[in-house]
């Protein structure tokens, strides 16, 4: 498992006093409140505040004073250490956890591997095999069970065949 995780992207700017608006890639903005320090770029910076909006976050961050330095920081993701991660609840998994996993039917049919999520109202996950990418929704009744220790993902083939998208 990865040592550090991905939890936002800084968006742009906000402001003229260093503050910076990050699009969330957690569940909630709220994730974001306990923070005490981010990585951008492998520098570390400490957080001075954060604001929860429904769609982003805004942080203000010891050493990023102006606008200026905010602009530096466009496009750079938000890294933190999975220690300092937040607690996930059961059957909830981080998506860096995920990438990689072997896609497979209850039979044991090899689909591919997991090789992107995208966060919509229900995940969709997009696996490769031989060259081709398969996109399908994580909707109801797709997905049966998800080790991430054991890098595996079983789906339900009926279902799977249903929403899968070539």
């Amino acid at each position: 498992m990865e040592k550090m995780l991905t939890i936002g992207q800084v968006s742009k700017p906000q402001g003229i006093r260093g503050e910076i608006k990050v699009k969330p890639y957690t569940d909630s903005a709220a994730d974001f409140s306990s923070l005490k320090r981010v990585y951008l770029d492998g520098t570390e910076y400490r957080v001075l505040s954060v604001r929860c909006a429904q769609d982003a976050v805004y942080l203000a961050l010891r050493g990023v004073a102006d606008r200026n330095a905010a602009e530096l920081l466009r496009g750079k993701d938000v890294v933190i250490p999975r220690e300092e991660a937040p607690a996930l609840d059961e059957g909830v998994y981080y998506i860096a956890d995920l990438l990689g996993s072997e896609v497979v039917t209850e039979e044991g049919e090899v689909l591919g591997k997991l090789v992107d999520v995208r966060q919509a109202s229900t995940d969709i996950y997009t696996i490769e095999k031989d060259g081709k990418e398969i996109l399908f929704p994580v909707a109801e009744g797709v997905v049966v069970s998800v080790d991430p220790e054991g890098m595996r993902i079983v789906v339900n083939k009926k279902r799977y065949s249903e929403v899968a998208v070539v």
